[in-house]
């Protein structure tokens, strides 16, 4: 008697099947496609005891078999959480839940720090990870990036690690959400800017959704330098507010911020020089007091703070230093899926800089992209589906220098190298202002491959 679906053969749908399975539920899963790898995923679950379906669209057909005795669905945060399919679900009466909200069931026993965020999320959780586990304390990091947070559970539940003091999650606002009972022990809220428009709708909604986590957090802790999320001040009661800006402004003075003399303070004392911290950019000192703050409130001293900073070497994918071609240094940027991060990574750039970019568009506010290639780029490569509709947008917005159109990245590499030898570029970055799902699994694959392809390149040059 199946009593729960799991609707997808993603890394969050195989985490939550297995630890459904492993906790005793009656679980079957669904996909709507079939092809060697799914069945190689599917042959896998079966061999465990759960039942496996594919090419099982998402229709109220596909759970026929189930349905007399159907409780509860899960789904992957690819699913829109109003889809029409999961609005007949509810209304006979069945739970619907994210992978996200599966994981807090069996983990909330454990203290979460909850990360959100337009950008910055993903150094952030890495950053704090890293320095509580400098200072002694196992805080494994999970959630939208690395393990699934299902996959952390089923390896505790096995015994398979040992029960940590702190989990530090990254929350996308499709895995909140599709799991708002979750209560984090602190949330971390980076930034807001426009973003997955095309899936909520509007940015109040969006805004929304992201807000509830903060709600919910027994400490919330927040990026006073961020536009929107400074507009919101007025409206929290408490909280910790951080702020690169010794003037403090707006008349709100923050919790924590950065001195004139450039060291990070408190209220009360100064903690460390902010240069502990070595990856560059305005924004990851920002990124920096957000964990510090946390790194406090968990009962961390400035020196243990400190010495984590000081020990980082910063997160795949985000402003990834890859070495030198030529004179020309080279960065991967691959996290950056839309316009806002592909302007923070721009802006943290020594010019003349050749920009790769492309793959699938985004909705959003392109503005400040802009004014960033005509202050660093030299040259800006593009690839990939979305190539044609940048080519006009930077066209339309009177961008001076030389704009190339590739079919792939190891096209769009082999150009970009071309124009850093011929400008005498300083920097070569990949920072797509996209998603990557039209040429590749995700913004990891994509910048594997780019480091594969620079490193062939390194290779041949030595």
């Amino acid at each position: 008697m199946i009593q729960t679906v799991v609707v997808g053969l993603g890394r969050s749908g195989l985490g939550a099947a297995r630890l459904l399975h492993a906790s005793g539920h009656s679980v079957a899963v669904i996909d709507s496609g079939q092809n060697e790898l799914l069945e190689n995923k599917a042959e896998a679950l079966r061999g465990q005891g759960i039942e496996v379906r594919l090419n099982s669209p998402l229709t109220m057909e596909s759970f026929r078999p189930w349905l007399d005795d159907l409780q509860r669905v899960v789904i992957s945060p690819g699913i829109p959480w109003n889809h029409p399919t999961i609005e007949q679900l509810r209304q006979h009466a069945v739970a619907v839940d994210g992978e996200m909200a599966v994981a807090w069931d069996a983990l909330k026993h454990i203290p979460w720090v909850g990360i959100t965020g337009t950008n910055g999320k993903t150094t952030v959780t890495h950053l704090l990870s890293h320095v509580l586990d400098q200072a002694g304390l196992a805080a494994p990091m999970g959630g939208n990036m690395g393990v699934s947070a299902a996959d952390m559970a089923l390896s505790l539940q096995q015994g398979s690690t040992p029960s940590p003091d702190w989990l530090v999650m990254e929350l996308s606002s499709y895995q909140i959400e599709a799991a708002d009972r979750i209560r984090t022990r602190i949330g971390i809220w980076t930034t807001l800017t426009p973003d997955h428009l095309e899936r909520h709708g509007s940015v109040d909604a969006y805004r929304a959704i992201k807000r509830g986590l903060l709600e919910r957090s027994d400490h919330a802790i927040f990026n006073a330098d961020d536009p929107d999320l400074r507009q919101q001040r007025q409206s929290w009661t408490g909280g910790t507010w951080v702020s690169t800006d010794p003037t403090q402004p707006d008349g709100h003075p923050a919790d924590l911020w950065i001195d004139a003399e450039g060291w990070v303070r408190d209220r009360t004392e100064r903690l460390f020089p902010a240069e502990a911290l070595a990856m560059p950019g305005d924004h990851n000192r920002q990124n920096m007091l957000l964990v510090t703050a946390a790194a406090r409130q968990i009962g961390l001293s400035p020196a243990s703070i400190e010495a984590g900073l000081r020990s980082f070497r910063g997160v795949p994918h985000r402003l990834e230093p890859l070495g030198c071609i030529g004179g020309t240094q080279v960065f991967n940027d691959s996290k950056a899926t839309n316009y806002d991060a592909a302007a923070v990574g721009l802006r943290a750039m020594q010019g003349p800089v050749v920009v790769l970019a492309g793959g699938s568009t985004k909705q959003g506010d392109a503005s400040d992209w802009l004014r960033e290639l005509h202050r660093k780029a030299c040259a800006v490569v593009l690839f990939g589906a979305g190539a044609a509709e940048l080519k006009e947008l930077i066209t339309t917005a009177n961008f001076p220098g030389p704009l190339t159109l590739c079919e792939d990245l190891p096209a769009a590499v082999d150009q970009a190298l071309q124009s850093a030898d011929g400008l005498g570029a300083s920097s070569l970055l990949l920072s797509p202002a996209c998603a990557s799902f039209d040429q590749y699994r995700d913004f990891e694959a994509r910048g594997d491959h780019f480091k594969q392809l620079i490193q062939q390149v390194q290779s041949g040059a030595n």
